[in-house]
C-alpha cells in the first residue's frame, strides 16, 4: 500500500470522527430551567430564637476549705494527765468540751500561794487603816496649837503626818496581791484544753504523759459548722455575680458538684459569700469564697447528702443575674469572630452579634439578633454571604408542587 491510500484512509476516519461528533451534540438534551436554584441551595437545619429574660450560670473550679482551722497550743506548760478518746484523727468534738488535760498541781498550790499573799496584803491594810486614825489625831493637835498658828504646816507635810504615801503603797500591794491570784486562777483554768467549737479532728500530736510547754501543737482542729469552697472565675463575670452586703444575708445560690467523687445526681448546695480582692497569683483569675453550712452532713435534712472532705477539688454553678432582653444561644451556633449565620429569605446573612456573657452551654447575646429569625444549626464547610439555603420542609414542599 502506497502511502497516497494510507493518507486517504486516516482523512475518511478523522472526517467520520467529526460526523458522529456533530451529531452527538446536535441530538443532546437541554437543560430545564425551572427549579434549578432550589437544586443548588444548600440543605441546612435551623432554629428560630426568642429574646427573653435568662439567667446564666457561671461554671468554675474550687477546692474545699475550712473557715475555722485551728492549731491547738497549750498556754501553761506541764504534763498530760488525761486525753479525751474523742481527740483523735478523725474525731468530732463539741464546742467547750475538754479534749486535754495537763497536771493541775503546780498551778493549784500556786494559786493558794497568791491567795495568802492577798489574805496578807488585806491585813496590813487593816493596820495602815488603824494608823491612819491615829494620824488624823496628832494633825488635829498640831493644828489646835497656837505656836503654830492656823497653817502650821505645807499640804505634803499634811499627806506625810496622814501617811498617805504608806497608805497608797499598801493599796498598790493589795492590787499585785489580786492581779497575782487572778493570774494563778487563769493559769489553772488553762490547764484544762478544750475544744473552741465544735470541730472535726485532723491530727493528734500528744498523748498522756507527753510533757507540753507553751506553743507545742497538741494538734489540729478545723470546724464543722460551715466550709469555704475558694473558686476562680473571670473577672469579666464578677459584674453578673450577687455577693451579700453583710454577714445576715447572702449571696447568689451555687451548686456544687464532684464528677470524681460522688453519684451522678449528687451535689450540695451553698451561696457566694466573699470576693477576695487580688486575682490568683498564676491563672490570673478573680477567687470568690462559697459557704457551705453543715459540710459534713450530720443534720437530719441534709441525711444522705454527700461530705465535703478538705482540699478536694469541686466543680461549682453560680447562678448569675437574671438579664433581661437577650437571646440565649447555643455556644456550638456561635461562629468565628463572634458571628452567627443566619437564614433570610432562602439566603446566607453572616451576622456580627454582640456577647454579653457565656457559660459552658449557651451564649447570651443582646445585639445582632432579633426575634423570630432563623439562626442556621448546621455546619457548612464554606460560606459567604448571599448563598442559597434550604431547610427540610422547603424541599419536602418542592417535591409537593412536582
Amino acid at each position: 500500500m502506497n502511502n497516497k491510500k494510507i493518507l486517504w484512509i486516516c482523512l475518511a476516519i478523522i472526517g467520520g470522527g467529526l460526523l458522529v461528533t456533530a451529531l452527538i451534540f446536535s441530538t443532546e438534551p437541554e437543560a430545564q430551567q425551572e427549579g434549578a436554584s432550589l437544586e443548588t441551595a444548600m440543605l441546612v437545619d435551623v432554629t428560630t430564637i426568642k429574646k427573653g429574660t435568662f439567667e446564666p450560670l457561671v461554671v468554675a473550679t474550687g477546692t474545699v476549705q475550712p473557715i475555722e482551722d485551728v492549731n491547738l497550743s497549750p498556754l501553761v506548760s506541764g504534763q498530760v494527765i488525761r486525753r479525751d478518746p474523742a481527740f483523735t484523727p478523725g474525731g468530732f468534738v463539741k464546742k467547750n468540751q475538754v479534749l486535754l488535760q495537763i497536771d493541775p498541781a503546780d498551778y493549784r498550790n500556786t494559786l493558794e500561794l497568791r491567795k495568802s499573799e492577798y489574805m496578807q496584803s488585806q491585813t496590813t491594810l487593816d493596820t495602815e487603816m488603824g494608823r491612819q486614825e491615829i494620824a488624823v489625831q496628832d494633825l488635829q493637835l498640831i493644828t489646835d496649837d497656837s505656836l503654830f498658828g492656823n497653817n502650821p504646816l505645807s499640804e505634803d507635810e499634811r499627806e506625810l503626818v496622814l501617811r498617805k504615801p504608806q497608805l497608797n503603797a499598801v493599796k498598790a500591794n493589795i492590787g499585785a496581791a489580786k492581779a497575782a491570784v487572778d493570774q494563778a486562777q487563769l493559769n489553772l483554768e488553762r490547764t484544762t484544753i478544750r475544744a473552741p467549737f465544735d470541730a472535726h479532728i485532723l491530727s493528734q500530736n500528744v498523748t498522756n504523759g507527753s510533757l507540753v510547754a507553751q506553743g507545742d501543737i497538741l494538734g489540729r482542729i478545723v470546724g464543722t459548722k460551715e466550709y469555704w469552697v475558694v473558686a476562680t472565675v473571670p473577672v469579666s463575670k464578677l459584674q453578673w455575680l450577687s455577693f451579700p452586703d453583710n454577714d445576715s444575708e447572702k449571696g447568689a445560690s451555687v451548686r456544687i458538684e464532684n464528677a470524681s467523687a460522688w453519684p451522678d445526681d449528687a451535689y450540695r448546695e451553698g451561696y457566694l459569700d466573699r470576693q477576695i480582692g487580688a486575682l490568683d497569683g498564676q491563672t490570673r483569675l478573680a477567687r470568690v469564697l462559697i459557704k457551705v453550712t453543715d459540710p459534713l452532713a450530720t443534720t437530719s435534712e441534709l441525711k444522705g447528702k454527700p461530705k465535703l472532705m478538705i482540699g478536694t477539688f469541686v466543680e461549682v454553678s453560680i447562678q448569675a443575674d437574671a438579664i433581661p432582653n437577650i437571646v440565649r444561644l447555643h455556644r456550638d451556633y456561635v461562629r468565628s469572630n463572634k458571628t452567627v449565620w443566619v437564614m433570610k429569605e432562602g439566603k446566607l446573612e453572616i451576622r456580627n452579634v454582640e456577647i454579653v456573657l457565656t457559660d459552658d452551654t449557651y451564649a447570651y447575646i443582646r445585639g445582632g439578633l432579633e426575634d423570630n429569625e432563623k439562626v442556621v444549626i448546621t455546619d457548612l464547610s464554606t460560606v459567604s454571604n448571599g448563598i442559597g439555603l434550604r431547610t427540610a420542609s422547603d424541599a419536602m414542599d418542592q417535591e409537593m408542587e412536582q
